[in-house]
């Protein structure tokens, strides 16, 4: 009955095979993509105790940073009412009201809702789109998570590194057409690049995903991992991917 209640019309209950947590998405409006799977797989949440994760959508980060991390206390900031709303109800579906937080709000404005230097690990994985790059939805939702309508990745990197302690760690994932802005941006916003790992779909393709960890304050050097290969072949992931996913 209680799961009944925060379920909406439209909406869809999807298994995270992670610690038997669940997560509710409406396939009207974004759901969450391999990005964000990867992304927790990536970030190191032994940093410490304090987690934010920018533009949480329908709150997938915290969940799967929650699942497979002992952080104490996590929170998402999303600026999309419905999205922020639906990640609410996924952490009272899964019984974890105690530890995760999602919060509704621009970064733009971050700084006001949380206390600066307060988060040892902050992650996104922010729109990638600049301007008429890509095709933009109709669905104005989409387009938000897609595109820079909102903000941009310097306003993410300047928010972040107010909010990151000193040696606090930023985990982001992206697309490697904006690399070379990516890492200026970055370095100028004293969020220096310490590693960096390219996804690739398949062996002989293109990387279409790049995944980058940041320390605030931290001294030049960055470590290039391994490449990341999705698929062995189509519709056949990889065994580092099927980890991934905890399959």
């Amino acid at each position: 009955m209680v799961e009944s209640n925060l379920i909406r019309p439209g909406e869809r209950v999807d298994d995270l095979e992670r610690n038997g947590y669940r997560i509710i998405q409406n396939p009207e409006r974004f759901c969450f993509g391999m990005d964000a799977v990867l992304l927790a797989g990536f970030a190191d949440g032994a940093r410490g105790e304090r987690f934010l994760d920018i533009g949480t959508g329908t709150g997938i980060l915290p969940l799967l940073m929650e699942a497979r991390t002992k952080i104490p206390h996590l929170w998402g900031l999303e600026i999309q009412p419905e999205s922020a709303d639906m990640a609410g109800r996924s952490v009272k579906l899964n019984g974890l009201e105690e530890k995760i937080e999602i919060v509704t709000g621009d970064i733009k404005e971050a700084d006001r809702l949380f206390e600066a230097a307060s988060f040892d690990v902050i992650t996104c994985n922010p729109p990638y789109m600049i301007g008429q790059h890509g095709l933009q939805n109709a669905d104005m939702s989409k387009t938000i998570a897609r595109h820079e309508v909102c903000c941009t990745f310097r306003d993410i990197a300047e928010m972040t590194a107010k909010l990151l302690k000193p040696g606090g760690h930023f985990y982001l994932v992206h697309r490697p057409f904006r690399l070379s802005e990516i890492l200026v941006t970055l370095t100028e916003k004293k969020l220096e690049p310490k590693r960096m790992q390219l996804v690739y779909p398949f062996v002989d393709k293109e990387p279409n995903m790049v995944l980058i960890e940041a320390v605030r304050g931290g001294k030049p050097r960055m470590s290039v991992e391994k490449p990341l290969i999705v698929y062995e072949s189509p519709g056949v992931y990889m065994p580092e991917i099927r980890e991934i996913y905890g399959y």
